[in-house]
């Protein structure tokens, strides 16, 4: 039965979309998927990979003939929508305050985001893109961050400073920036997924950069495996220890993982890591190592990884109670240093 091992792919600045050179070749070796010979699903099966956003993706499909095309427009597609590195982009027109139009996919992104950042309590925010800049995480330069420059960017920044109404977002604050890297990974997994679903394709798997949805069997014509990396600090990507296998035995089912394990840099002895609290504008500090969750699609499951890593674990558990069709795996650092596990009941797991 093969097993996909994923991790999370986030160079130090993510979504330098199609900027891939040396890290390519770093993560190409450490984000694979491993299908063994067998005579389950018939028919033929293709494997494509891949850089895209950034990343590496990988997908493998059960079809008459590969759709290599239709998957790369899917992808140009999402550049031309959601790359801050693009400069024609919507989402860069919007940040620039060129238009104010969204098309129909940053809206569908826009309209999610909203969501659960309502449900997360703000633990989820897409306008965080100039605290991620200030960081050095983002697609401008770092800057010398100090905490008179971070209260002024809260000034700006904050869901409750975009309005939308049709396919039109308006600024409450001409600075306020979009960035949609903690939710566009998911939702690119999610359009690929749709537009092999609509070739009739019953048996895929799609992963970008660690988030992966499903649907399906598998070559060997069993449930789909993935892998869950152990959290270890681990900037180049080298790492392929596991820390569980997850057997998703929901057809149709999303997987995505954040962690501050692989995009953080060390600076005056201190680690500095990606994922950023909206309200206080500083990385977090919480006791969550990895936040892994299902759902039914990618994005949802995208965002609400990153949510948890700002919420920590008992804020991420009370959340997990209220909203349905979720489910979660935290890997989380423990008072005596070890690590410890938990998930939501119903999750099939080899150690379990």
């Amino acid at each position: 039965m093969g097993i996909f091992k994923l991790k999370e792919t986030h160079d130090p600045h993510p979504w330098k979309w199609w900027h891939i050179p040396l890290l390519v070749l770093l993560i190409a070796g450490t984000v694979y998927v491993v299908i063994a010979n067998g005579h389950g699903t018939k028919g033929t099966w293709y494997q494509q990979e891949g850089s895209v956003f950034g990343t590496i993706y990988h997908i493998t499909y059960n079809h008459p003939t590969e759709l290599r095309a239709g998957i790369e427009s899917t992808f140009r597609d999402i550049d031309n929508s959601l790359s801050t590195f693009n400069d024609s982009s919507v989402i860069s027109a919007i940040n620039t305050n060129r238009s104010d139009t969204m098309d129909s996919r940053l809206s569908e992104i826009v309209k999610k985001a909203t969501e659960i950042n309502r449900t997360t309590d703000g633990a989820f925010d897409i306008t965080v893109a100039p605290l991620v800049n200030a960081w050095g995480f983002g697609f401008k330069n770092s800057e010398n961050v100090d905490s008179m420059m971070i209260d002024s960017i809260l000034q700006f920044t904050g869901m409750d400073k975009i309005s939308v109404s049709g396919h039109t977002l308006q600024k409450k604050d001409h600075r306020v920036m979009l960035d949609c890297n903690a939710i566009a990974k998911g939702y690119g997994v999610d359009a690929v997924s749709n537009y092999l679903s609509s070739e009739g394709i019953t048996d895929f798997m799609v992963e970008i950069g660690g988030e992966v949805r499903v649907k399906g069997k598998n070559k060997e014509g069993h449930n789909w495996r993935i892998g869950i990396n152990e959290p270890i600090d681990d900037s180049l990507s080298v790492n392929n220890e596991l820390q569980n296998v997850l057997e998703v035995t929901e057809d149709g089912m999303s997987m995505a993982t954040s962690g501050n394990y692989r995009n953080f840099y060390i600076k005056n002895n201190k680690k500095y890591a990606h994922t950023i609290d909206p309200k206080t504008g500083y990385p977090v500090q919480h006791n969550i190592l990895s936040s892994t969750v299902l759902a039914e699609d990618c994005m949802t499951a995208d965002a609400y990884a990153t949510a948890f890593m700002v919420a920590g674990l008992e804020k991420s558990k009370a959340i997990l109670q209220k909203v349905k069709g979720i489910k979660a795996y935290f890997i989380y650092a423990k008072d005596d240093g070890t690590n410890g596990v938990w998930h939501s009941p119903g999750l099939k797991l080899d150690d379990d």
